[in-house]
């Protein structure tokens, strides 16, 4: 039977300081190599981060963005890669025919293998949305890419799904930030500063509806509605100005969570996924059932996406 062992990461990333931001994925591939994984993934943005991106104006965020496959970060991650003999996701800033994307990158010791630009982008007014989905092989399974946001529109999962994906990766920078829906918003820093000595409060926050409880009303069900693996992936502490609780996690294809970081560090955790699930999931009997004959005409009527978090809404326009 097929199966595949998988490493979800988190960390705190540093603004801008990609050379950091790379040791520390070097120094997690290592440790997941030696829990037995074969694959790692990082989270959205995680070799430049991803807040502090706002705040920049164009020149600044050129200045971080590097060409696929051929840029420093890409390279280094095809050597680490390679040193370790893993597969590894991560994310940067792409630049491209001038035009700057939210890029998300998977190498092994070859090079790359595929790469995936968000298609609803807000964070930085520069970059542009990306328009294509993505799937590809690794190991002998069909993998897809959705980056943060592209997760929340259902209709990029299912067609993610129909392409043939048996695991989505989902690389996020989320949660702990202000909501239009009751119990949402940032964490006090109070509350991370005393993590070592008083680490309650902190993990309640974390854990309830700032956190991991708003997360659980739907990454679940992204999981089974689809019949997929989910590898979700989520920075710890400080991205930026913001506090993020990280829960990295893998679900399998009934909604159930196989493998989950609670830590406050920067770390790793590994499940083995396996074929079997597959076949055996509501996603797949309910994705055989579809009728898209009544349906195709609405899903695909003319629509203009607006893609803008409540959060930055107050956000300064220049």
């Amino acid at each position: 039977m097929k199966k595949l062992k998988i490493a979800v990461a988190q960390f705190q990333p540093k603004n801008g300081y990609k050379d950091y931001n790379l040791s520390v994925i070097e120094e997690l591939t290592a440790k997941a190599k030696s829990a037995g994984a074969e694959v790692i993934s990082f989270h959205e943005l995680s070799i430049t981060a991803y807040t502090f991106l706002k705040d920049l104006n164009r020149k600044e965020v050129v200045k971080l963005a590097e060409k696929i496959p051929d840029g420093e970060s890409t390279q280094k991650l095809i050597q680490i890669a390679k040193k370790y003999d893993m597969v590894v996701l991560a994310g940067l800033v792409e630049i491209k025919n001038n035009q700057l994307f939210n890029t998300y990158i998977c190498v092994d010791k070859s090079g790359l293998i595929a790469k995936y630009s968000k298609i609803h982008p807000f964070i930085s007014k520069y970059f542009s949305p990306g328009n294509e989905y993505v799937t590809f092989d690794i190991k002998g399974w069909k993998c897809g890419i959705l980056i943060c946001y592209d997760n929340n529109v259902v209709e990029n999962v299912r067609a993610t799904s129909l392409l043939g994906a048996e695991i989505i990766f989902a690389p996020h920078v989320t949660m702990c930030t202000p909501s239009s829906m009751p119990g949402r918003g940032f964490v006090d820093d109070a509350l991370w500063q005393k993590r070592e000595l008083d680490p309650v409060p902190l993990r309640m926050e974390f854990d309830g509806p700032k956190g991991r409880q708003w997360l659980m009303r739907w990454l679940p069900s992204r999981a089974y509605d689809n019949g997929v693996y989910y590898v979700f992936t989520n920075p710890v502490g400080y991205d930026g100005d913001q506090l993020k609780n990280g829960n990295s996690m893998i679900l399998d294809p009934y909604g159930d969570v196989l493998t989950e970081i609670k830590s406050f560090d920067d770390e790793i955790a590994t499940a083995i996924i396996t074929e079997d699930k597959l076949k055996l999931s509501g996603g797949y009997r309910y994705k055989n059932a579809r009728k898209p004959a009544l349906y195709k005409d609405i899903i695909g009527a003319d629509h203009k996406s607006k893609t803008k978090p409540v959060w930055m809404e107050n956000q300064k326009k220049d």
